[in-house]
């Protein structure tokens, strides 16, 4: 069965901002399934506008800001 993203319910979402990036945690359920945590890094071009990239790796200052949001998005599991 392909992606429905009508399926594709947002129970939680909060983001951090730095200077130059935003990392979002959020919370999803497809199509009334087990609910399940995404972790999105985006950084801000040239021209001010935000693009997806891999998280990849965490510096102690980003982990910081969004272990608390880590911690209150378990609870909407």
């Amino acid at each position: 069965m392909p992606y429905d993203s009508s399926l594709d319910v947002q129970v939680f979402a909060k983001s951090w901002e730095g200077e130059d990036e935003r990392i979002t945690v959020s919370v999803y359920s497809y199509n009334n399934g087990p609910k399940k945590m995404q972790i999105v890094r985006e950084n801000r071009d040239r021209e001010g506008n935000m693009h997806f990239v891999k998280l990849g790796r965490v510096d102690k200052e980003e982990l910081e800001a969004i272990l608390p949001l880590i911690q209150e998005a378990s609870k909407h599991m």
